[in-house]
């Protein structure tokens, strides 16, 4: 006669088997009487989703506050300085400043400052991708975009407004009043362009929407007071007086994706899309297409 049980009756589990009596999941952690995961946490309670990300909902915490931040920020004026310093003493008194310095002198310092933040999230945190939040999701892509149109639109008519009441000259940008009205090759106004419209939105989004707002996230600050606090913050740091009004409606879509998705990288796509047009511009310009 078979030792083997009959059919229809529930076969018992030994000390390794794969389930238990009521089918619950042995020491091996294979599945719960839920469908919820073993020791290893790879799906989630009942329903067989994937575990939560961790940079998204609840990140561990860093060891980096507005300390970080404000050295951050001294980086970036103090190379700014130390660049412009190293720079024109090979520029005759009385000249204009030649466009590779302009180039140099407004590319590095962000440059130098983001990478520097981004050190600091390896050191004293998590890196990068938690810490700033930084990860790359379609969904965020869609939404910077749609705000990021939003924000452009906003920007069209704030500077229309805005030269307007103060006139076309003090209504420039600090970077539009440095390659106004002066020769650019077509090679410098690529490289200007491709700063401009993509590279420099990164390195100020890393600074003001990713640091600043991690510290000020670390000590309590609401998410609401944290989006105010960082657009004002950003429109401030310009040191452009007379265009900080502007700046400030320039800001808030662009902090608005921070506020909406909690990731980075949808400010970073809004950020690109407001800048797309100034740099387009001098683009045109450099090529003889629009009049400078």
């Amino acid at each position: 006669m078979s030792d083997e049980p009959a059919r229809g009756e529930a076969s018992p589990s030994g000390p390794d088997g794969p389930s238990g009596p009521d089918g619950s999941s042995g020491p091996d952690g294979s599945s719960g009487p839920d469908g919820s995961s073993g020791p290893d946490g790879s799906r989630g309670p009942g329903d067989g989703s994937a575990g939560t990300d961790p940079a998204v909902s609840t990140p561990p915490s860093h060891r980096w506050g507005l300390g970080a931040f404000i050295l951050v920020e001294v980086v970036l004026l103090a190379s700014a300085a130390f660049i412009s310093v190293l720079l024109s003493d090979r520029v005759a008194p009385g000249t204009p400043l030649p466009m590779y310095v302009v180039l140099v002198g407004t590319i590095l310092p962000p440059m130098i400052a983001a990478g520097t933040a981004l050190l600091i999230t390896r050191l004293r945190g998590n890196g990068p991708l938690i810490d700033l939040r930084l990860s790359w999701r379609w969904d965020d892509v869609r939404i910077g975009l749609k705000f990021g149109l939003l924000g452009l639109v906003v920007t069209i008519i704030g500077a229309f407004v805005w030269t307007e009441v103060v006139g076309p000259q003090d209504g420039r940008s600090a970077i539009s009043a440095l390659v106004d009205d002066r020769a650019m090759g077509v090679s410098a106004a690529i490289v200007m362009f491709v700063y401009l419209w993509l590279v420099g939105p990164i390195c100020e989004e890393i600074i003001y929407r990713g640091m600043l707002w991690g510290a000020l996230e670390r000590i309590g600050m609401g998410r609401l007071i944290t989006f105010l606090l960082t657009t004002a913050v950003f429109a401030v740091s310009h040191f452009e007086p007379l265009r900080t009004t502007l700046l400030l409606v320039m800001a808030v879509p662009i902090g608005l994706v921070r506020l909406y998705t909690g990731r980075l990288l949808g400010s970073i796509v809004a950020h690109q899309m407001n800048n797309f047009l100034p740099a387009l511009a001098i683009l045109l310009t450099a090529l003889g297409v629009m009049p400078i």
